[in-house]
């Protein structure tokens, strides 16, 4: 998950760089079709394209389906508002996420989880502090990316039950290329150097990012893993504010808080006798 955090805090500028000369379309494809190439060493590794075989193709294509979607409304959502509200608003997923993988998956979702998980959402609302009538564009469709994520992560987490980590990205690049090529294609233009510089950046961290998030998907539960992605709302706040200049606060400041404390929360151990709804796993 460190890997995770570090890699999507970084594709966020690089994202919003890449936006001010290509279109979105043709970022997630080069994204995909560069990611391939990266991520080779990896599936060579695991033994070559015969162990990236899968029984389960139609699930693959469904998760990356939603993904691309929501994937795409994500990069818009870079171009339109902060940084860090795109991330915030994104963490209205854990609570879809925590739901669907305890109605499909049979994960227990015990109390202590839930109040984590609830410390990080208030900690979001802080942050983004939406008032009546203030919510805009590039807000609601961060807000729809965030339930395609949420949709996505569980997939993962029932892939993880039979494919490897390494499979799992394999089979995200190559469906979504084949999605993405056409729409890329009506909008192509030939990158600059500088332009080609943010693209592989791009392509390296959405490639190595999906690796380290379903690597930890297969050692703990999505109700574990998606609260400490709540990291990254304060790490992108931060970077907003070193790179673009934009704004941090005393709401800002309170909201990280707030999402520490769900972090360290989720994390902690409990002694026998102690807080009465943790888990048992």
């Amino acid at each position: 998950m460190a890997g995770w955090l570090t890699l999507m805090v970084v594709i966020a500028v690089a994202g919003r760089e890449a936006a001010r000369e290509l279109s979105v379309f043709q970022i997630m494809l080069l994204r995909s079709t560069l990611g391939m190439l990266m991520l080779w060493p990896l599936v060579r590794a695991a033994g070559g394209l015969a162990a990236m075989r899968t029984q389960r193709l139609p699930q693959h294509t469904l998760r990356n389906a939603v993904h691309y979607a929501a994937q795409y409304g994500w990069f818009v959502a870079l171009t339109l508002i902060p940084l860090a509200q795109v991330v915030a608003i994104e963490f209205t997923m854990p609570i879809w996420a925590a739901a669907l993988a305890a109605l499909f998956l049979g994960e227990r979702m015990s109390g202590r989880k839930w109040f984590a998980v609830v410390l990080g959402l208030v900690g979001v609302a802080v942050i983004v502090r939406p008032s009546a009538g203030d919510i805009d564009l590039g807000q609601l469709i961060a807000l729809a990316a965030a339930v395609g994520f949420a949709i996505s992560v569980v997939l993962v987490k029932s892939l993880t039950r039979t494919d490897e980590a390494v499979a799992i990205s394999f089979w995200m690049l190559v469906v979504q290329s084949a999605i993405g090529i056409v729409p890329a294609i009506l909008v192509w233009q030939w990158p600059s150097a500088q332009a080609w510089a943010w693209v592989v950046v791009v392509a390296f961290c959405g490639t190595y990012s999906h690796y380290c998030f379903a690597r930890a998907m297969q050692h703990a539960d999505a109700t574990v893993v998606v609260p400490m992605d709540f990291l990254r709302v304060p790490l992108t706040a931060l970077m907003g504010w070193l790179v673009y200049s934009e704004r941090l606060d005393l709401f800002t400041g309170l909201g990280v808080g707030l999402i520490l404390a769900g972090n360290l929360l989720n994390l902690l151990r409990w002694p026998h006798g102690g807080w009465r709804g943790r888990s048992k796993a």
